[in-house]
């Protein structure tokens, strides 16, 4: 578990964002392997070494009422990038999906990271241009989840 840890924090350095990688051990141990597991993990290897990983969970459509497969995380150390391991994180994730029947493998990239934009226009994948991607957390979410005054107070 703690090579995970690390890659996630590592992950998140690489996406200017250490101070969001607040997971601990047990939550990720409990995630993946308690009574109840909604996430899954695949890990790269280079010569018996943990170099990368890829975190994943079923996600679901209501237009199709299929499940798909939504990609969280994908990383590989930059000393073993171009070697193939990002690839074959991602044919795996493919595999799952084809022997699954899930009709869908998505994820997320940041903007401004070329390099992994490039590769998944290499591997067919197509950017969804038309939908922006919107999250509700810390304050926010506490405030809005609270009952609010009726919007009709005079009805």
């Amino acid at each position: 578990m703690v090579i995970i840890s690390q890659l996630i924090r590592d992950l998140a350095a690489y996406e200017r964002a250490s101070h969001e990688a607040t997971a601990t051990d047990e939550q990720l141990r409990s995630a993946l392997f308690g009574t109840d597991p909604h996430v899954f993990c695949h890990v790269g290897e280079v010569e018996g070494v943990v170099v990368g990983f890829a975190l994943w969970f079923l996600s679901y459509s209501t237009w199709t009422g299929e499940s798909g497969l939504y990609l969280e995380d994908l990383y590989v150390r930059p000393e073993f990038r171009g070697r193939g391991v990002g690839r074959a994180l991602m044919q795996t994730l493919a595999r799952t999906c084809v022997e699954r029947n899930l009709l869908r493998f998505e994820w997320s990239v940041l903007d401004w990271n070329a390099p992994s934009i490039a590769f998944y226009h290499s591997i067919g994948a197509l950017s969804l241009d038309e939908w922006t991607r919107y999250r509700l957390s810390g304050q926010a979410l506490l405030a809005f989840s609270r009952p609010q005054p009726s919007q009709d107070a005079g009805a």
